[in-house]
């Protein structure tokens, strides 16, 4: 960050997400340039972030949304995006959900049990509208992440497992106000192993001959994301590798003539412009340790409590040439409420800025009140 952007800061009341628009824009711009190589589709998960600001930046680079409930389909279309360029999925879609969804007309459901499939037929059949659907594959595919973002295996909620899929695609065809349109893949979250997105395509490739075997053509087949950002070193790697990402999907899905390949990331497009300002409010000296006590705290970035995930951590302003090992927690009564153990920061003083990196997707969508606490504004890059 530039020395006036640290100054601009000073002037700020702590914390904030802080968004830097001119990364957000070239990180767009790479991957509707890499997707478009191959004749890609990209839907923005919605579920990343959801600030209104960013939602503008995405939607003016043509790239549609993906949903995961009501009130995202609603900002979606708030924001202006349109119609035909939203899907939505989620395990558990309730009936005033789906009713919004069919009569704003949005372009697919990702659905992924039996019951919901009779639900939405009913609400369609009520409403006069085809509701067209995609189908949500468990794959059985491991995408060697953390478990509470791995979706992929038979052990999770998510999706229809194959040996129910045939099945599935006949009840869909035999419901008078849905029409199957496609698969739906996503198994996982950060996914950094290329050999994952491989061992999909292979997967996938399995399922679609099987079909096609049967008389079962899929018009689109949706890849969802996981495309993982580089959380060590934001600076050195501030935009995916969304050219491999898209190129292994190019040469190991066999797409058929006139099928659509659609693609939904989220963290990959948003971590690595965002930020969470904090500012030092004590530094404490334990028994064994240092604490640095921000004035950020879980509810602000709930990742590292909820998934142990990493965060570079920044001191902003110390000229300290001396360095020391500090946990850094928030003022948050849990003793979860830590950002990072024996992180080496500069010579901690009260009153220092901390950066909190790549905190773009999953940090302001997911921040919460807890202990009463506000929250927390967002400030955008110099002049917007």
């Amino acid at each position: 960050m530039t020395t006036a952007t640290i100054q601009r800061f000073q002037e700020l009341k702590t914390p904030f997400y802080y968004y830097d628009l001119e990364l957000l824009r070239e990180t767009l711009r790479v991957a509707v340039r890499e997707a478009g190589r191959h004749g890609f589709h990209l839907h923005y998960a919605v579920k990343a972030n959801a600030n209104p600001r960013l939602l503008a930046v995405i939607r003016e680079h043509g790239v549609g949304a993906d949903c995961v409930s009501g009130n995202e389909v609603a900002a979606a279309l708030e924001n202006g995006f349109p119609a035909a360029g939203i899907v939505y999925a989620g395990v558990g879609k309730s009936d005033e959900e789906i009713r919004l969804a069919l009569e704003r007309g949005i372009s697919c459901f990702n659905c992924e049990s039996f019951p919901e499939l009779e639900v939405i037929n009913d609400i369609a059949v009520s409403l006069d509208k085809i509701a067209r659907v995609a189908l949500r594959v468990n794959p059985g595919v491991d995408a060697h992440t953390h478990h509470y973002i791995t979706t992929g295996i038979e052990e999770n909620k998510f999706g229809f497992p194959l040996r129910d899929l045939e099945r599935a695609i006949r009840y869909c065809q035999g419901l008078s106000n849905v029409e199957w349109s496609g698969l739906h893949f996503h198994v996982g979250s950060q996914i950094t192993d290329p050999t994952v997105f491989r061992d999909l395509c292979a997967r996938a490739n399995e399922v679609q001959r099987h079909l096609v075997g049967h008389g079962l053509l899929a018009t689109r087949i949706n890849f969802g994301g996981g495309l993982g950002v580089d959380y060590e070193r934001p600076d050195a790697s501030p935009i995916p590798g969304f050219a491999d990402y898209f190129e292994a999907f190019a040469t190991g899905f066999e797409a058929l003539p006139g099928q659509q390949v659609h693609f939904e990331p989220g963290r990959s497009i948003v971590a690595q412009c965002g930020s969470l300002i904090s500012r030092v409010l004590y530094v404490k000296k334990g028994t064994d340790k240092e604490f640095v006590i921000l004035d950020a705290g879980m509810n602000d970035l709930l990742r590292p409590a909820l998934y142990q995930a990493y965060h570079r951590i920044e001191n902003l302003t110390s000229t300290s040439p001396d360095r020391e090992a500090y946990d850094v927690v928030g003022p948050v009564c849990e003793s979860a409420d830590c950002f990072g153990k024996a992180v080496n920061l500069p010579v901690t003083r009260r009153g220092d800025l901390v950066a909190i990196r790549s905190c773009g997707a999953y940090g302001e969508v997911m921040a919460s009140r807890y202990n009463l606490r506000p929250l927390a504004p967002s400030h955008f890059s110099s002049g917007e």
